[in-house]
């Protein structure tokens, strides 16, 4: 069995930093230790000296547009770049093409992603206004959870009828995770920014159409279903202060029935931004004020957001490069997502800590996920090795991403993911990915 030993390196695991010594054994870590491991008889020894080691990512929201969307992306290329983004596990949504809406449809990605992913995966199962049967029979303990669109989003899997989301809410039993915006008040909005400049519309009006009011109204809606039938709600990608009130910080993340999930990109960018970035900062929801980014921060430090993810959604330059009505909402991020908020953390806007235990650690406790997100002996070796004085700027020759753009694209970040490792395998280092190995389907001890 290979045996991998990382030593002398700055580990950063269940809120402690500490120098030490990682030992690998085939896929898992063997030993993890303060004092130094024998070297005798181990395959491969990296002196990790002024390097930080830290578990691997677990994002829990991306779009890797396959089956049906590969022009835009596929299971093959962003896996590449979300383990040289340092994530070395994701859980992709459903509203590819077909819609992942019956069991067979989502075994057809699982055995894609087993031939193609260099990460962990997994799936979620996809609801509907006529599929409760279907959404009934997913397995618990092999798929992340099911995925409920209470706003339309690319694929218009929308879920608008309110008998539905009862006899969902109140027969499902596995972790349902909602995109929150009301299409009605989206509706209303949409007509009066057309009325008002017809077919240009400009990019600055995105927050205003799929304003506050549209989150709001489908967050809480989804936060009153949850409680009346205590099902586990997860809300994806808050984007406003007004939903914060929705949550709770005072409970332990293992007691919470209810939680919530920030993006990089409502913690990164501001409605400012859309005068430089246009549509390459259109998502849905949308990017909104100063003051909603300052509270979601905020949110994040003092765990009323409980996970951090990407929402890598890309889309061709050619799809983006369009006018507000005609560009498709979603830009890819998952190569970096981590170097965001490392750069936030240099800012002294997060600690280290604190962004290991929401984007790795919580996001392994939130799904019961099976021996991930930690760097514990005995857990799978997804670790990341990180450069925290290693200045760059993100161009479109070191994008891994199959659309070929970023809307961080002319970005310096100060840190660089320098090796990733999936199930002991080194996958990602200095730049190139590693082939010959294959990612896992997470399971779930639920």
């Amino acid at each position: 069995m290979k045996t991998t030993l990382i030593k002398n390196i700055t580990i950063v695991n269940e809120n402690k930093t500490f120098k030490g010594h990682v030992l690998i054994e085939g896929e898992r870590i063997k030993k993890v230790s303060s004092v130094p491991i024998a070297e005798q008889g181990v395959n491969i020894v990296i002196d990790g000296e002024g390097r930080f080691l830290i578990p691997g990512l677990i994002d829990d929201q991306v779009h890797f547009r396959e089956p049906g969307l590969t022009h835009k992306a596929n299971l093959k290329t962003e896996s590449r770049a979300a383990v040289a983004g340092g994530i070395t596990s994701f859980m992709e949504m459903p509203n590819t093409v077909p819609n992942t809406v019956t069991q067979e449809l989502l075994q057809d990605k699982y055995d894609l992603a087993a031939e193609d992913s260099i990460a962990n995966y997994s799936f979620f199962f996809g609801a509907t206004n006529d599929n409760l049967g279907e959404v009934l029979k997913t397995d618990p303990s092999t798929v992340c959870g099911v995925k409920v669109f209470m706003g339309s989003s690319t694929g218009n899997m929308l879920v608008d009828n309110r008998n539905t989301l009862e006899g969902l809410f109140s027969e499902c039993k596995l972790l349902i995770a909602t995109h929150c915006e009301d299409e009605e008040t989206i509706q209303k909005n949409l007509a009066f920014y057309k009325e008002k400049y017809h077919n240009n519309i400009p990019m600055s009006a995105h927050p205003l159409i799929r304003n506050t009011e549209a989150c709001y109204r489908s967050s809480s809606m989804a936060v009153e279903l949850a409680t009346k039938y205590n099902a586990k709600l997860h809300v994806l990608h808050i984007s406003t202060e007004k939903e914060l009130s929705l949550f709770d910080n005072k409970k332990a993340l293992s007691d919470k029935r209810i939680t919530a999930e920030a993006c990089v990109h409502h913690a990164w960018f501001s409605d400012k931004d859309y005068e430089e970035k246009g549509s390459f900062i259109k998502w849905n929801p949308a990017v909104k004020t100063a003051k909603d980014r300052e509270a979601i921060r905020e949110a994040i430090n003092n765990n009323t957001i409980d996970v951090l993810a990407s929402d890598h959604a890309p889309h061709t330059i050619e799809e983006k490069n369009n006018s507000y009505l005609k560009a498709p909402s979603g830009g890819p991020l998952v190569q970096h997502a981590l170097l965001a908020w490392l750069e936030l953390v240099k800012q002294g806007v997060f600690t280290l800590e604190h962004i290991v235990q929401k984007a790795s650690h919580d996001v392994a406790t939130l799904f019961n996920i099976t021996k991930r997100g930690y760097i514990r002996e005995g857990y799978y070796a997804d670790l990341v090795i990180v450069d925290f004085d290693n200045d760059w700027v993100v161009k479109k020759d070191n994008l891994l991403y199959k659309c070929g753009w970023s809307p961080f694209e002319g970005q310096r970040f100060t840190t660089k993911v320098e090796k990733t490792f999936v199930n002991g395998n080194l996958v990602y280092d200095n730049g190139a990915v590693l082939e010959g190995t294959k990612g896992k389907r997470l399971l779930f001890e639920r």
